[in-house]
């Protein structure tokens, strides 16, 4: 049966992650990076294309979870009728390779486990040689080999193209598996201890935990969301991706399957809030220095994405031989929109940095030159359509939250240039930008009928996105316009108390057949906009049943289905913690403020 996406927890070693079930089984693993294939793809299909289950025999699902606390270390525990037994799961920080450790610890009583592990190269496509070395066993196809340990050894026999163990754990005894991963044209690396590596993985999660700088209500969740953007982290770059895994479905049975294992520019602006005001400096440090390099170059070949290490090919392809989760295919590799023109990424690329030179980040000497130069191409090419944020597949069009953010890239242009003189730049002519982008959206983006902006130019369709206006500081939270545009998306694209991006009955805008959930993010823009224009309390009920959408270890999807009261998309989604964590901190801020 197929679990829940929400049924399954991360973990993570900073440069890739692995999805663990609550059925003891580890269904997707990318090694060694999170964009490389995948050795674990039955998240995809079924078992025969990898996983690696760890479960007291005939058990289906654990009895509770969590994880350790502040960390990224998770502790499943399994109640059966002979006793209790807790298997933690964790990837320590590399040095070198990569390892997934899982500890087995009996707890009371003594019970019988089963462990099956079927490796499966190129996203579950090549079966590799299995061999007995050094009583270990070792398994190699190609470029990839990787080695399975157990301390103390196990009874361990091949069945079926699959590595099988069996062993009893009493109460106070514990069995270690570790699973490392390396070049196959490379010695086997350093064996790691695995009872060691757990308590410096422990330590080293609630050493960074302990800086975080938020006091506020739903800590917990908060915490949790920022583990999750730095697991999502690319740890030797300081790229973010968007989420570690591809082809997630947004709607159960559809198309709408994307590959999410990239770094997008527009997550910039709001990655930086997010942990600037948790008081990480240092990553969002290393997030700007990735996003210099990245859009380094000539400004007219922007990308809206990148590689983790920055690689501009991200060319899509699909998957035939994996049917999808929950027969949603096809599945895909790379992403297409990588190609699209979305001028929206000119102002979060500006107003990201704008935001790190405002928080004391030093500046690159360099930076404010390449930011004159991206601004240059975007004050020649700004009245043009483009494709937008949702990346839509069909026609281009005048998007209004693109025209918005091109107005942001002025506008920041204009501050910095205003907050320090001694930079070189035409404050007149970013001036002059800014007021006609402006008068333009609001002649041509705003429906005074309906008293609302609207998707597009010339459109009656709304689109979530306009709810940034204030946030942007487009529009002071006060103007008639922007409360006019909050209760049109809260009457028209609000599905079960939540927000849909824009609407997909119809010929969609994207171009694409089928639906999907509501948008979490979205939500969270909605209860931003709330707080900001005074409805405190809307926005903290709002805030309130977000939190509540989380899964059992605090994690969110991309998107949520009111209707099946399932999460959809990829996952963990990063824009959706990074939306919960922003709006946190609004509502904190208004807490302080009611406070003084």
């Amino acid at each position: 049966m197929t679990q829940r996406i929400d049924d399954y927890a991360l973990i993570g070693d900073l440069q890739t992650a692995a999805l663990v079930g609550r059925d003891g089984s580890i269904d997707w693993l990318c090694l060694p990076r999170f964009d490389s294939a995948a050795c674990f793809a039955a998240l995809l299909g079924d078992e025969d294309n990898g996983h690696w289950r760890i479960a007291p025999k005939g058990a289906t699902t654990c009895s509770r979870r969590r994880y350790a606390e502040d960390s990224l270390v998770l502790e499943t525990v399994w109640e059966t009728r002979t006793g209790t037994v807790k298997v933690v799961d964790f990837m320590p920080q590399r040095d070198k390779a990569p390892d997934v450790v899982r500890i087995v610890e009996g707890v009371s009583g003594s019970v019988e486990m089963s462990a099956v592990l079927r490796l499966r190269f190129d996203y579950g496509s090549i079966v590799p040689w299995v061999r007995r070395t050094d009583g270990h066993r070792v398994a190699v196809a190609g470029p990839d080999a990787v080695w399975l340990r157990s301390e103390p050894p196990v009874k361990t026999w091949g069945q079926q193209y699959a590595t099988c163990s069996s062993f009893t754990v009493g109460e106070g005894e514990k069995v270690a598996f570790v699973l490392t991963w390396h070049p196959s044209h490379e010695p086997r690396p350093a064996l790691v201890d695995p009872y060691e590596a757990l308590e410096q993985s422990l330590a080293d999660w609630r050493e960074w935990t302990a800086r975080c700088t938020y006091r506020g209500p739903h800590r917990d969740t908060v915490v949790r969301s920022l583990i999750t953007l730095k697991a999502l982290t690319y740890a030797p770059t300081g790229g973010i991706v968007a989420a570690p895994t591809t082809s997630l479905p947004e709607e159960i049975g559809g198309v709408r399957n994307w590959d999410y294992r990239a770094c997008w520019l527009r997550d910039s602006s709001l990655t930086l809030g997010a942990l600037l005001s948790a008081g990480y400096v240092e990553e969002a440090a290393a997030w700007r220095d990735w996003l210099l390099r990245a859009v380094a170059g000539d400004p007219a070949d922007l990308q809206i994405m990148y590689g983790p290490a920055g690689e501009r090919r991200l060319s899509e392809t699909t998957l035939p031989w994996l049917r999808g989760y929950a027969d949603s295919a096809p599945v895909r590799t790379g992403n297409a929109a990588v190609e699209q023109l979305q001028l929206d990424v000119y102002g979060e690329v500006m107003d990201s940095l704008f935001r790190a030179r405002r928080a004391g980040i030093p500046p690159e000497r360099h930076a404010w030159n390449l930011q004159l130069s991206l601004l240059g191409f975007l004050e020649s090419t700004w009245r043009e359509p483009d494709e937008g944020l949702w990346e839509i597949r069909g026609p281009r069009r005048h998007f209004v939250h693109s025209k918005v953010m091109a107005w942001v890239a002025a506008d920041r242009a204009v501050r910095t240039l205003e907050e320090d003189p001694s930079l070189p730049g035409d404050a007149a002519r970013w001036r002059a930008m800014r007021d006609e982008v402006h008068a333009e959206v609001c002649a041509k983006g705003y429906d005074p009928g309906r008293n609302t902006f609207t998707q597009a130019y010339g459109s009656r369709e709304l689109d979530a996105a306009t709810l940034l206006i204030p946030l942007v500081g487009f529009l002071p939270p006060d103007d008639p316009r922007v409360a006019g545009t909050i209760d049109a998306v809260r009457a028209e694209l609000l599905h079960g108390g939540f927000v849909r991006r824009y609407s997909t009955e119809g010929v969609s805008v994207d171009g694409l057949p089928g639906t999907e959930g509501t948008f979490l993010v979205c939500s969270f823009w909605l209860a931003d906009a709330l707080c900001l224009t005074g409805r405190v309390k809307e926005a903290r009920d709002l805030f309130d049943r977000l939190v509540g959408l989380c899964s059992d270890v605090g994690l969110l999807a991309e998107e949520y289905d009111p209707v099946t009261g399932r999460q959809l998309g990829n996952f963990p989604q990063a824009f959706s913690h990074i939306g919960l964590v922003g709006t946190a901190f609004a509502l904190a801020a208004e807490d302080d403020g009611a406070a003084g």
